[in-house]
């Protein structure tokens, strides 16, 4: 059986990204096509791979800001044909829109965020963005639904991401939680002037990510520190409004993650996430979150017992859940143990066994699976 791996672009390092790792790992060989590469800018493990491009690849300032690609990234896909026995679609987006006669298995992420969700993608303000969204939206829309029920089966992060896909599509997606893969007993290294007892927060510098309302919260409670990690179009201005007791460090690698990981108090994360992996990594460190209770963190945090939740991402609901999670006292094999339903080798296993099923029945009329893989 011939499979081959697609990809929306790499040209960040993401949970997304991370997921694609796996799947190489799942089928070894595999070619990896995506739409952009820029090697520097995501994880060196993909230098090993076979990654195929397409023609836009070329056009240096989409590979350095793949975002001004965005009108053509449909066409793109569209215009890629993949000679596969399955394809699997590593999507948020895009890569569910390629061509090929094999069966298609789509791992989406979630519908496409600037389509069904723009207001919370968007953020206030970005006129000229809101604008070409606004004039695209319809055809891209069109090309969305047809490309996601080209696909044999759909499989998907979260519950909350299966009742998205389900209300967007009319798919019942399976649900493969993807895999934590920073391994906690790899190598470490301290980030300078950096001591531990801060909270941490790792995520992109989008609006969705609610890192506002953290920032207030910390600038509520100055004896408590938080550090963040991450890049986004949103840094500069996050910067101008943090308080003293907050860092930024951008993009940082991976021994330099697990220590953070080791040193900090707990995580926090405001945002609208699909699935939640930071908690995830977290707990396989022993650390527990303060997480909004939204999407995809009720999949991944357990109350009272991994982590706590406040209700919006309001800086006074923050504060009270911090001073919280210092105060419960958990328990760090709890969290191990908890992390460990999240491992990569089960992730594989799953991943392997669907597509295999998939490969040795009929042609559906329309995608396949549904309900929670075991």
């Amino acid at each position: 059986m011939r499979v081959a791996i697609v990809h929306d672009y790499l040209t960040q390092r993401g949970g997304a990204e991370r997921v694609v790792l796996s799947m190489l790992k799942a089928f070894p060989g595999a070619p990896l096509y995506t739409s952009l590469y820029d090697p520097g800018k995501t994880f060196p493990e993909f230098a090993s791979a076979d990654i195929r491009t397409m023609p836009i690849n070329g056009i240096r300032p989409l590979r350095t800001h793949h975002r001004l690609a965005f009108p053509i990234l449909a066409p793109a896909f569209s215009r890629t044909y993949v000679d596969a026995d399955v394809v699997l679609c590593s999507s948020s987006g895009w890569a569910h829109g390629i061509e090929s006669d094999g069966r298609k298995v789509v791992y989406c992420y979630a519908p496409a965020r600037w389509l069904y969700q723009p207001s919370q993608y968007l953020g206030a303000g970005r006129r000229f963005a809101r604008g070409t969204l606004n004039a695209l939206r319809p055809a891209l829309l069109r090309w969305d639904r047809r490309a996601a029920w080209s696909a044999s089966a759909y499989l998907t992060s979260s519950r909350a991401v299966a009742d998205r896909i389900r209300d967007a599509y009319g798919i019942h997606a399976t649900l493969v939680p993807p895999p934590f893969t920073l391994n906690p007993g790899g190598p470490t290294r301290q980030v300078d002037n950096l001591s531990p007892g801060f909270f941490l927060c790792v995520s992109r510098l989008l609006p969705y990510k609610n890192l506002g309302p953290v920032l207030e919260a910390f600038r509520a409670c100055p004896r408590l520190r938080l550090v963040i990690v991450g890049t986004g179009p949103a840094g500069r201005g996050l910067a101008e409004l943090a308080p003293k007791n907050v860092v930024f460090l951008g993009s940082v690698e991976d021994d330099e993650l697990r220590w953070l990981y080791s040193a900090c108090a707990g995580v926090v994360a405001a945002s609208y996430e699909d699935f939640g992996l930071t908690p995830v990594e977290a707990a396989a460190f022993g650390k527990p979150s303060a997480v909004l209770r939204w999407g995809g963190f009720l999949d991944t945090v357990i109350e009272d017992r991994t982590g706590t939740f406040f209700d919006r991402p309001d800086s006074h609901l923050i504060t009270p859940c911090l001073e919280a999670l210092l105060c419960h006292g958990f328990d760090a094999n709890e969290l191990r143990r908890h992390a460990d339903q999240f491992s990569e080798p089960r992730f594989i296993d799953r991943l392997r066994s669907l597509v295999l099923a998939l490969a040795r029945t009929d042609p559906p009329s329309g995608p396949a699976f549904g309900g929670l893989a075991t």
